[in-house]
């Protein structure tokens, strides 16, 4: 059935084999792969969509999506299917859109759509780096003009080398989880996170990694080779020279003296300025073709600011290449908050703000691989007056979502270990000022605010973006980005790190690839830009809080006996709700009976662990305690006495005189005292109520 259309390549990397066919599966879509790689299975389609109306950006779309049913699972949701994208899922849908984008030819606007549907899971691979393959495949067979193929490699550091493609178990040992993807000739995009290794090991995982992908590149050109590939017409619009001279003429020189100006609102002002003389200078025909008028405004802008870079003159703020903006921190500025930093650099300004909870605010994350609870979250907010705009407050898009990610790597190697420091982390990072590498500025602002709360990090955290201007064989590397710098430039290469080496590192590109040297040169400016941002950190708060914030909830752990858990917990959750409604803390334990107690004062931990104790303590025979009437029977009733346990006080041993009704003497809820007067071999215990006024000594309790 499919013998004239389907065709498949195989080859082994890192001792799995990577499979891919075409021809079988979505046969109506412009093209479609199934990308295989051990049990991963992807399928992975690419439609050619709408012709371009009026649009004057590429309208690229990467959707990856796992099905539960690729892990034998089904979804823990309400309605058990999938819902809207999840965090893993949004952050590789990044991760396979950021090489491909710069592949597409400058001024192609025609609607593209790739989708990487995860249909065979293996719990021990996670299918981000086939997917990406099979992305690069199904566009290579596609017609579209992908000026690929690309390939990525997952790169691990263990026991001193380098590991191509680490499985799950691997990388928890590693010092490093790397993807680096690019084409034969050139490094497109990388996303790491490191444990403290040095520059020189981090670019060595990048050229390990470039070098180890080319078996998977020469499969998806013998695939390409193996399949008939019509080609997709598509037109660019020509240059209007003219019209582009004559916007030349009249913007240039106001345009050189608004870039010019350090302030970015000022600086805005004048660009509007300009734009608007434009308009008012241009003839309606000329205006008429918006798209072509803005394109060439802005490859003005371009001009001015990457010739100035390339020159060595000053950049836009009047800073050299290698000067970091200045910096400005103020630390524990929020009173209720348990840690909080105002972390200003230039114009970029990040509210850090650190809060402690207990073992029940971890984030449970359900996954193919599994369902784990999450004890440290950073969440970054991007509110639109953080750059001076009005606009529409939501759910966090995919960019909020990647930068939170990118500054959790970079601060995950300095946590303390949950047995360290048995609280949930959450960290939230406000950005309340934006001109440039606002999730570096997160890392500082988050690393300062956790240290302001006393969680014992073990070293201080910084990051900074670098840029780079390329023409040809010229380039400059630019420390410090600004926006303006970011958007006209080629690339952001942001890395971050403690004195002591790299926690993480990510780098995009809007050319087509970047050489080694330009890596190098990179690594070795963000090392020193990096230091001059530690140091002042350091010179504001050089290391955690010796204590914990007094508006932090406080830690103490017991452990019971294993054959107590049940008693302490109670019958559907009913004894340790009632412990955390009298002592206000917060009471979780484990199957091993290990309980750890958060309560904001001492008066409250102190009470959880008093009514525990009373709780695991077994009852004392000859001891009195003031109980609660729970149940009346025929032949007695029943008291919960010790914080939940119960005895029988027989009807003989209510009164001296005989009792014929135990209701006419007791009634459900009332407090009585009563005696233990015995415990059987089964762990029952006998109670009097008439013992208690007995001559005999006793126990108060």
């Amino acid at each position: 059935m499919f013998e004239e259309t389907y065709a498949s390549v195989t080859t082994n990397v890192a001792g799995r084999e990577i499979k891919l066919e075409t021809g079988k599966i979505a046969r109506q879509a412009t093209a479609s792969i199934i990308a295989s790689s051990g049990d991963n299975q992807v399928l992975v389609t690419v439609v050619a969509g709408r012709e371009p109306e009026g649009q004057s950006f590429f309208p690229l779309t990467v959707n990856y999506t796992e099905k539960y049913y690729a892990a034998g699972k089904i979804p823990g949701s309400f309605f058990r299917r999938e819902g809207r994208p999840t965090e893993k899922e949004t952050l590789v849908s990044r991760l396979i859109d950021r090489p491909l984008r710069p592949l597409f030819p400058k001024g192609y606007f025609q609607e593209v759509q790739v989708i990487c549907t995860v249909l065979s899971a293996d719990k021990n691979e996670s299918p981000e780096i086939i997917s990406l393959i099979g992305a690069s495949a199904a566009l290579a067979i596609s017609g579209l003009p992908f000026e690929g193929p690309i390939s990525a490699a997952r790169v691990g550091f263990v026991d001193g080398s380098y590991v191509l493609n680490p499985d799950n178990e691997s990388l928890e040992k590693s010092m490093l989880d790397m993807v680096v993807a690019g084409t034969k000739d050139a490094i497109l995009m990388v996303e790491s996170e490191a444990k403290e290794l040095s520059e020189d090991q981090m670019l060595g995982a990048v050229l390990f990694a470039h070098q180890e992908m080319q078996k998977t590149i020469t499969l998806i050109e013998e695939l390409a080779s193996k399949t008939s590939i019509p080609e997709i017409e598509y037109s660019i619009k020509e240059d209007n020279s003219e019209l582009k001279e004559k916007i030349i003429n009249i913007v240039r020189d106001d345009l050189v003296s608004a870039y010019s100006i350090p302030e970015k609102a000022k600086r805005q002002e004048s660009v509007s300025f300009a734009r608007d003389k434009m308009k008012e200078s241009l003839s309606d025909e000329d205006l008429e073709d918006e798209n072509a008028v803005s394109g060439y405004f802005k490859s003005v802008e371009s001009e001015i600011v990457r010739s100035r870079l390339l020159n060595g003159d000053s950049r836009i703020d009047g800073r050299d290449l290698d000067t970091v903006r200045p910096i400005d921190i103020e630390v524990g500025f929020l009173n209720k908050s348990h840690g909080s930093c105002l972390f200003t650099r230039g114009e970029t300004q990040s509210i850090g703000v650190a809060t402690l909870g207990g073992s029940r605010d971890a984030q449970l994350i359900d996954a193919l691989e599994g369902t784990t609870n999450d004890p440290f979250m950073l969440h970054y907010n991007f509110p639109p007056f953080s750059v001076g705009e009005a606009g529409f407050i939501g759910a966090p898009k995919r960019r909020e979502i990647g930068h939170g990610k990118l500054a959790r790597r970079a601060l995950e190697a300095v946590l303390p270990s949950q047995e360290e420091f048995p609280y949930t982390i959450r960290v939230v990072s406000e950005i309340t000022e934006s001109n440039g590498s606002s999730s570096m500025a997160t890392v500082c602002s988050s690393s300062l605010s956790m240290m302001d709360a006393g969680i014992p990090i073990k070293k201080a955290v910084a990051g900074v973006a670098m840029g780079l201007v390329l023409d040809g064989d010229d380039f400059c590397v630019i420390t410090d980005i600004l926006g303006d710098e970011d958007h006209l430039g080629d690339m952001d290469f942001k890395v971050a790190g403690t004195s002591d080496g790299v926690t993480a590192l990510q780098m995009d590109i809007k050319v087509k690839g970047i050489s080694e040297e330009i890596m190098e040169v990179a690594l070795e400016k963000a090392q020193i830009a990096r230091t001059h941002i530690l140091e002042k950190m350091d010179s504001v708060l050089d290391s955690p809080r010796k204590e914990l914030s007094p508006n932090a909830p406080q830690a103490v752990n017991m452990t019971i006996a294993k054959d107590k858990i049940r008693e302490v917990i109670g019958k559907g959750g009913s004894v340790i709700k009632s412990i955390t409604e009298k002592s206000g803390a917060n009471v979780d334990i484990n199957d091993d009976g290990e309980i750890k107690i958060f309560g904001d004062s001492p008066e409250s931990r102190q009470t959880a662990i008093d009514l525990i104790n009373q709780i695991v303590a077994d009852p004392e025979v000859g001891h009195i305690y003031t109980g609660t009437v729970v149940k009346i029977v025929d032949f007695g009733a029943f008291v919960s006495i010790d914080g939940g346990k119960e005895g029988l006080v027989h009807v003989s041993e209510i009164m001296e005189e005989r009792v014929e009704k135990v209701s006419d003497y007791l009634v459900e809820g009332e407090e009585v005292d009563v005696k233990v007067i015995g415990i059987d071999d089964r762990g029952r215990v006998k109670l009097s109520i008439k013992a208690v006024n007995s001559p005999e000594e006793t126990t108060e309790g």
